[in-house]
C-alpha cells in the first residue's frame, strides 16, 4: 500500500510533463505554419509553409529563377503570416522599329505594358500583333512601324504621304498603287521607310511600231573618152530602195527614252545610179561668125555644128519658128535660159548660140535635136 501511495504522484507529474510537452509543440507549429500567397506570371496559390525567409520559400515551392527575373520581396526578405511573393519570369521581346531589329528583356506579361515599360514610343504606331498580346515565356517576335511622312511621286502626282507602312512595298499596296513589270521604282521596295523620304514610280511603256523607211541608193562614175572633160551622162538612174522596219518604242512617263531596232526587210532595193565622165579633152572654142545669114561651121570638136544649123534652121541664125523655136539650133526660151542663154537666141551672134548649143550637147547628147541629131 505504501508503494502505491509513493507511485501515484510521480504518475501525476509525468503526466503533467507529457501535457506540457503538447502544448508547446502546438504553441510553435502554429507560429511556424504560415499562409503565404504565391503569385508566378499573374497565377495566384496560397501555400502553407514553415519557411523564414522568400529564398527559402521559392526553393521549398520549386520555384527557380534567373538574373534577369523579378521576386518581390526580395529573396532575403523574412516571410510572415499572410505575406504576398510575386515571381515573373524575364522574357525575350524580339522587335523591330522602323526596319531596325533589337531583342529586349521584359517581366510584362502584355505587348502594351512590355512596350510602355521599355519606353518604346508606340503612339499611331501600326503593330504586327495585338497590344493585348500576352507574352509567355518563349517571348514574342513582332514588328512596329511609327507614322512617318514621305513623299510620293507617281502618275503625274507629287504627294506628301503619313504612314505607318514598313517598307516601299507595303506604302504603295496601302495607296493602292499597282507596279507593273516595266515601270521603275527610285527605291527597291524592301526599302524601310523613314521621315522624309521621297519615293517616285516611272511608269515605263514598250510598243511595237512598223514602219517603211527609205533606202538611198549609190552613186557610180564610170569614165568616158566620148565625153569632154567636165561632161557627164547619166546612164542608168539611180533610185531609191523601200525597207520595211519593226521597231520596239520605250516610253517612259509617256516621253520616248528608247529604240530598238527588232527586224527590217528590204521590200525593194535601191538601184545604184551609173554616171559616165567625160575624159576627153575639149577642143577651142569656135571663132566668131557673122550673125547675119550664115549660121554654125564645122568645128574642132569633131562635129558638124554646121550640118546640125543647116538642118535646123537653114543655117539662119534669126529663123524663127512659129511653134517657139529661135536661132540657128532652134531652142526653145527655157532651154536657152537653161544653158546661160540671155534675151532671144536670134539677138545672139552665131558663136554665142554654138557655145549655147554645145553646153546643151554637154548635158543630152544629140538628143536634143531628135531629127537634125545626126548630121553632127
Amino acid at each position: 500500500m505504501r508503494s502505491l501511495v509513493h507511485s501515484r504522484p510521480a504518475r501525476y507529474i509525468a503526466q503533467v510533463v507529457v501535457v506540457a510537452a503538447a502544448v508547446g509543440g502546438s504553441v510553435w507549429y502554429s507560429q511556424a505554419n504560415k499562409t503565404i500567397t504565391l503569385s508566378v506570371d499573374g497565377r495566384t496559390t496560397e501555400v502553407h509553409s514553415f519557411a523564414s525567409n522568400v529564398a527559402d520559400f521559392l526553393d521549398d515551392e520549386h520555384v527557380s529563377i534567373q538574373k534577369r527575373d523579378l521576386v518581390a520581396p526580395s529573396i532575403d526578405t523574412k516571410l510572415g503570416e499572410g505575406d504576398t511573393v510575386v515571381v515573373r519570369y524575364a522574357r525575350p521581346l524580339n522587335l523591330t522599329v522602323d526596319g531596325t531589329e533589337r531583342t529586349y528583356w521584359t517581366t510584362e506579361l502584355t505587348v502594351d505594358k512590355a512596350l510602355l515599360a521599355l519606353g518604346v514610343r508606340s503612339d499611331g504606331a501600326e503593330l504586327s500583333a495585338s497590344r493585348s498580346s500576352r507574352l509567355d515565356r518563349a517571348g514574342l517576335t513582332m514588328s512596329l512601324s511609327t507614322p512617318k511622312q514621305v513623299t510620293l511621286i507617281a502618275d503625274g502626282d507629287r504627294e506628301k504621304v503619313t504612314t505607318t507602312a514598313a517598307n516601299v512595298s507595303e506604302l504603295l499596296t496601302d495607296q493602292k498603287i499597282k507596279v507593273g513589270a516595266l515601270d521603275k521604282l527610285s527605291q527597291v521596295p524592301s526599302t524601310a521607310l523613314r521621315d522624309g523620304l521621297t519615293v517616285k514610280l516611272a511608269r515605263v511603256t514598250q510598243k511595237r511600231v512598223t514602219k517603211t523607211e527609205t533606202v538611198e541608193h549609190k552613186t557610180r562614175h564610170t569614165e568616158s573618152a566620148k565625153l569632154y572633160k567636165g561632161e557627164s551622162k547619166v546612164v542608168t538612174a539611180g533610185r531609191d530602195g523601200v525597207e520595211k522596219a519593226v521597231w520596239t518604242i520605250t516610253r517612259t512617263d509617256g516621253k520616248i527614252t528608247k529604240r530598238t531596232l527588232v527586224d527590217s526587210t528590204v521590200t525593194r532595193a535601191p538601184v545604184t545610179a551609173v554616171v559616165q565622165v567625160g575624159t576627153k579633152a575639149k577642143p577651142a572654142a569656135p571663132s566668131s561668125g557673122s550673125s547675119g545669114s550664115s549660121g554654125g561651121t564645122a568645128s574642132s570638136d569633131g562635129l558638124n555644128w554646121s550640118a546640125l544649123a543647116a538642118c535646123e534652121s537653114g543655117g539662119n541664125p534669126k529663123a524663127v519658128n512659129p511653134a517657139g523655136y529661135y536661132g540657128l539650133y532652134q531652142f526653145s526660151l527655157s532651154t536657152w535660159a537653161a544653158q546661160g542663154g540671155s534675151g532671144n537666141p536670134i539677138n545672139a551672134s552665131a558663136s554665142e548660140q554654138t557655145k549655147r548649143a554645145q553646153i546643151l550637147y554637154s548635158k543630152t547628147g544629140a538628143s536634143s535635136w531628135p531629127v537634125c541629131g545626126a548630121k553632127l
